[in-house]
């Protein structure tokens, strides 16, 4: 089966529920956006193989939890594929537990981590580094998502509104790949960079 279709040649895309819409429809654009940060985490992954992380347990638990985080993106563009269909099934059982166990990994790093008193920059090693753009992705994807909701519910189309438990979800993987960017740089010796203020 070839890898072309030629169906969007003329700049549309079919939803899950077979409906047609425009590729710069704000559905769509919100589609894609989760698909670059599953790519950007595709690209953290990759990183680790050559990282200096690789001879640490704590590799083989980020690994872990950035396949594991992959799967949750899939399944979350699935849902917003369809905006027929409500999204509670998939949500509020397991995603919901997904927040908790991010919670916990946070609170766990942070344990380790040197408090921080200002902004800092991104970037330090390549991991950390990747971890950084991809949080910064996950930002814009909980943009699209909230502006996709907030759409949504002005014209009352109900069966699309994005459940409550995606927008905590994207909240919470943004603040666990800050955490995750910022300890890879403390286990590879990397110093954080403090923003300095000019007036």
């Amino acid at each position: 089966m070839p890898i072309y279709t030629r169906t969007g040649d003329k700049g549309k895309t079919t939803l899950f529920n077979g409906q047609r819409v425009s590729k710069g429809d704000l559905r769509i654009d919100t589609l894609g956006t989760i698909d670059e940060l599953n790519s950007a985490i595709g690209v953290v992954l990759a990183e680790t193989q050559n990282s200096k992380l690789k001879t640490q347990n704590y590799n083989s638990k980020l690994k872990s939890e950035l396949i594991k985080i992959q799967n949750d993106l899939l399944s979350i563009g699935s849902a917003l594929a369809n905006p027929k269909v409500s999204s509670k099934r998939l949500t509020v059982s397991s995603l919901s537990k997904r927040v908790k166990e991010f919670e916990d990994f946070i609170d766990k790093m942070m344990k380790n981590l040197p408090p921080l008193s200002s902004f800092i920059l991104p970037g330090g090693g390549k991991t950390g580094a990747t971890l950084h753009l991809a949080r910064a992705i996950c930002r814009r994807a909980e943009r699209r998502i909230v502006e996709l909701n907030s759409k949504e519910k002005t014209l009352r189309l109900r069966s699309g509104q994005v459940d409550n438990s995606i927008i905590i979800y994207f909240n919470r993987l943004s603040d666990l790949l800050f955490t995750l960017a910022r300890f890879a740089n403390f286990k590879e010796k990397k110093k954080e960079i403090v923003w300095s203020k000019r007036h």
